[in-house]
């Protein structure tokens, strides 16, 4: 199997995913349709497909492969249409060895193409602060947070830190100084990776991921020390993500994780991606949740199962409940009722929205972003409390709790 000239048709039909697995075709996802390759390619025996695959390992790579069973890797491949990068997982399965390979635009995106909403560009401006980005994989969180950072990199003389696994989009520097770490290759883990960072002066950090206790802590952390800070995690609605944020910890430390999390949350945006009606392509859907002041009291005294109820009320805020969310977009024509009423954590309330005959899309947590939002709006937000100063003894005590 030649797998430049299958990338090269991966590129060209605009795919984001490519499956490799032995005893069948190559498949192609397109919109978030798979498709298996019939016609181009025959089906892979189990050493075709392991050979291409090792092809593109480093010796290192291979032996953490053999080690772990299962390896995550940002590649590049030089191609007709250019260089393409890709973020690729290997892995042993029943039939062999196989790999899923996404595609990464060299291209970042901006607001206006990923039809983003204005409250969620103004966590751009923030000084301090937590925001998350949540959903499930292959939604485009990681798009998103790479245009708020490009935002920042345009806008902002920052110190930029981001902790991948592995790098997706890389930077180019405009007004702001980039660092770039992938696991793995520059450090072991989320956790050291953002223990080191509070020494290395950054403004924003953007963790990839937040997997586990220690990755939780040391963020929250970094975000109450006056650090901007971006992550995902992967639930599928708002207070589904504080709940699982709280239950991570011992339950002694609940309490006093609900109020660290309570003064550092700036926005919780849950996203789903769904095909459009037009049958090319693919269209973004976004909960947000703004850390009011009704809100924090909400996490601090454990109500989150109220929360829903904050994002119906914040409307003019600028949040926006995801129905609400999938309700304009099926009025608008992009995206189909099915489409919608599948991917709704309430079809009841979406179909509430879609025979309302006051429907409006006036409200703020519809509107679009624009250029000039980053730049001439107050600060959302702004009642945080100022950043809390380490003493000496805890920024070198690496084991203190929250």
């Amino acid at each position: 199997m030649n797998l430049p000239e299958l990338m090269d048709l991966a590129v060209s039909r605009r795919a984001s995913d490519v499956h490799l697995a032995p005893e069948r075709s190559p498949a192609l996802r397109i919109d978030g349709a798979l498709g298996a390759l019939l016609d181009e390619f025959p089906p892979l025996s189990a050493e075709e497909c392991e050979t291409a695959i090792l092809g593109i390992l480093r010796p290192d790579q291979i032996e953490a492969l053999e080690r772990t069973l299962e390896i995550d890797l940002s590649y590049s491949l030089d191609l007709p249409h250019g260089t393409t990068r890709f973020r690729v997982n290997v892995h042993q399965q029943q039939r062999g060895l196989a790999a899923i390979f996404r595609l990464i635009p060299d291209d970042i995106p901006s607001p206006e193409a990923l039809t983003m909403e204005q409250s969620i560009f103004k966590f751009a401006a923030l000084p301090r602060g937590l925001v998350l980005f949540t959903g499930a994989t292959g939604t485009g969180k990681s798009t998103t947070l790479a245009c708020l950072i490009d935002q920042i990199n345009q806008r902002s003389q920052k110190h930029i830190l981001t902790v991948e696994d592995p790098i997706e989009y890389t930077y180019s520097e405009k007004r702001a100084c980039i660092t770039q770490r992938e696991l793995g290759i520059h450090t072991h883990g989320f956790a050291p990776a953002l223990k080191s960072a509070l020494r290395e002066d950054p403004d924003v950090i953007l963790v990839g991921e937040m997997r586990d206790l220690e990755t939780i802590q040391l963020a929250l952390t970094a975000s109450e020390t006056g650090h901007l800070v971006f992550s995902t995690v992967h639930t599928s609605d708002t207070s589904q993500t504080v709940d699982r944020i709280i239950d991570v910890f011992p339950p002694a430390q609940q309490a006093l994780v609900r109020a660290q999390l309570a003064s550092v949350l700036q926005g919780i945006v849950t996203q789903v991606l769904l095909p459009r009606a037009s049958g090319s392509g693919r269209i973004a859907a976004r909960e947000i949740l703004l850390a009011t002041p009704a809100v924090r009291t909400m996490i601090r005294e454990g109500n989150t199962h109220q929360l829903y109820n904050s994002l119906t009320a914040g409307l003019q805020a600028g949040m926006c409940p995801l129905e609400l969310s999938l309700a304009a977009k099926v009025r608008q024509k992009l995206i189909t009722k099915d489409a919608a009423e599948a991917e709704a954590n309430r079809p009841t309330v979406l179909r509430d929205y879609l025979a309302s005959t006051t429907f409006s899309y006036s409200v703020p947590g519809l509107a679009l972003a624009k250029p000039e939002d980053m730049e001439n709006d107050d600060e959302p937000n702004d009642h945080l409390p100022p950043p809390r100063q380490l003493t000496t003894a805890q920024r070198s005590d690496n084991s203190r709790e929250p």
